[in-house]
C-alpha cells in the first residue's frame, strides 16, 4: 500500500481525533478517551509537535502518531529525558496492512534525526517487540509506581543511551486527564455503543496484571 507521511496540521485535528476514537473505541476498555487525549496533548509543554505525523493514503488520514517527552528518575535521583509516544492509531479498516509499522519506523528515524537518544512506552509487546522493543525491565527501568510490567517497553534510538539509568519511568502530566471531561469531550461526536468482554479487553486485563514488584 503507498501511503504518504506528513506532519499533523490544525486542519487535520478534528480527523485525527475521529480517527483515534475509532481504532480505540472498546479494544482496551468500553468505550475509549484516547481521542480526548490526542485532543489535550497538543496543548502540553511536553508535546513535540516535529514528531506529530499523519498517515495518509491518497487525501485520506488513516493514521496517526504523537509523541511527547517524558524521563526515567533514576534511582540515583538522576533524570534522563527520553521520548515516549501516544496515542498511535490506524483506522481499523488498515490494520494489518504494514501502515503502522511505516508510521512507526519513520517517527523513530525522525526522532532519531533530532537526537533523541531512547523511547519508552506503554504497549502490547507482540507488535512492539517486532519493531525492536524489549521490556524495559532488561535495563532495570520500572514503572512510575516501582514494579516492572511486560507492557512497558524500551528502545534505544542510540547503542548503549539506557546504559545506567535504572529507575522509574514518568510519562510526565501531558498523559494525565480528567475521566469526566473525557466523556463531555465524547459526547462531541456520533453515538457508539460501549461494550465489555472483547478479546482485546481481555488482552489488556491480561497485561496489567502481570507486573511485579521491582526489587
Amino acid at each position: 500500500m503507498e501511503i504518504t507521511i506528513r506532519n499533523e496540521t490544525p486542519a487535520d485535528y478534528r480527523k485525527v481525533e475521529e480517527l483515534v476514537r475509532e481504532a480505540f473505541w472498546n479494544h482496551y476498555v468500553p468505550g475509549c478517551s484516547e481521542h480526548y487525549l490526542a485532543h489535550t496533548l497538543r496543548g502540553a509543554d511536553a508535546f513535540l509537535p516535529e514528531l506529530d505525523f499523519v498517515a495518509l493514503k491518497e487525501d485520506t488520514i488513516i493514521g496517526n502518531i504523537m509523541y511527547a517527552q517524558s524521563e526515567i528518575v533514576g534511582d540515583d535521583g538522576t533524570k534522563h529525558p527520553v521520548l515516549t509516544f501516544g496515542p498511535f492509531a490506524v483506522l481499523p479498516a488498515f490494520q494489518n496492512a504494514g501502515v503502522g509499522q511505516v508510521l512507526l519506523s519513520h517517527s523513530l528515524a525522525a526522532a532519531k534525526a533530532l537526537g533523541h537518544t531512547a523511547v519508552l512506552i506503554f504497549g502490547d509487546p507482540a507488535f512492539y517487540t517486532k519493531a525492536g522493543f524489549v521490556p524495559a525491565e532488561n535495563y532495570g527501568i520500572g514503572t512510575s509506581w516501582n514494579s516492572y510490567l511486560p507492557s512497558l517497553l524500551a528502545l534505544e534510538l542510540v547503542p548503549g543511551a539506557l546504559k545506567g539509568c535504572a529507575g522509574l519511568f514518568d510519562e510526565g502530566d501531558a498523559y494525565d486527564f480528567d475521566t469526566e471531561e473525557a466523556r463531555a469531550f465524547d459526547r462531541n461526536f456520533s453515538a457508539k455503543q460501549e461494550c465489555s468482554g472483547l478479546p482485546s479487553q481481555l488482552r489488556f486485563a491480561q497485561l496489567v496484571a502481570s507486573g511485579k514488584p521491582r526489587s
